[in-house]
């Protein structure tokens, strides 16, 4: 058998989440959600994205860099499921599998020319940590790979559920408006463990350069304090989220 030829890193994504704990369990749970996918100097070639801009929504294959070094189980705890129950792995989307490589469908509004990146892809709707490296990219066909009858299995068990979020208009000023809606849309998909239910526990959040403090009583999220800007990696460039015309 011919070896398997190395995988490479096409890309890294640039999004507002510089650590694991707030980011939805899927993508699109969040529209809102802006993000960059900002290419590897090897490929940062114009002709290689020819043609993508006919596509609404695009696939991430990505990588589970936090998890890589960690190992593989057969069975896991479906945060879902109450952190108790075993799954097998491949019945989940856990990082924790033979190859941690995860699998994203992102919105794609628009393709933008960065005079010392090259083409950068502004997406929505990203379920991935700021830094996240990208294995490949493929358009999503919605004649193929949509099926509106599919079953969820058991991750249907808890699909649809939101918090109402309370968030103080004071507190609320201190976000800039460009990310208000984006950071309501995470509070309300419940950035908890499903298997924390301590009403008194205090949760932080690191969003957009903000250090955000919650509680969670009942169905309701109450903001507690918003303090900004957080220390994030040094050392990136900046980018622009804002939209394409014609997009």
């Amino acid at each position: 058998m011919d070896s398997i030829p190395a995988m490479k890193i096409v890309a890294h994504i640039r999004s507002d989440f510089p650590a694991k704990f707030g980011i939805p369990r899927q993508s699109g749970l969040v529209e809102e959600l802006k993000a960059a996918i900002v290419f590897e100097p090897e490929y940062r070639i114009p002709q290689a994205l020819r043609g993508l801009e006919g596509f609404s929504h695009i696939w991430l294959i990505w990588l589970f860099s936090e998890a890589a070094q960690s190992g593989w189980s057969p069975t896991v705890r479906p945060p879902r499921l109450g952190g108790n129950t075993r799954m097998g792995v491949f019945a989940t989307r856990s990082p924790f599998r033979p190859n941690p490589i995860g699998l994203s469908a992102v919105r794609l509004d628009g393709v933008r020319q960065d005079e010392k990146l090259g083409p950068v892809l502004l997406v929505s709707g990203a379920d991935l940590m700021d830094g996240t490296p990208i294995l490949d990219i493929k358009p999503y066909l919605p004649f193929a790979d949509s099926h509106p009858l599919a079953s969820g299995g058991f991750a249907e068990q808890k699909r649809g559920v939101h918090l109402q979020v309370d968030f103080p208009p004071a507190l609320l000023d201190r976000v800039p408006e460009r990310h208000r809606r984006a950071l309501i849309g995470v509070l309300a998909q419940d950035p908890r463990p499903s298997y924390h239910k301590d009403p008194q526990r205090i949760y932080g959040m690191a969003f957009a350069g903000l250090e955000v403090k919650f509680c969670v009583r009942g169905s309701v999220l109450t903001v507690l304090q918003v303090a900004g800007p957080a220390q994030l990696e040094s050392g990136k460039e900046k980018i622009s989220f804002r939209r394409e015309a014609g997009k």
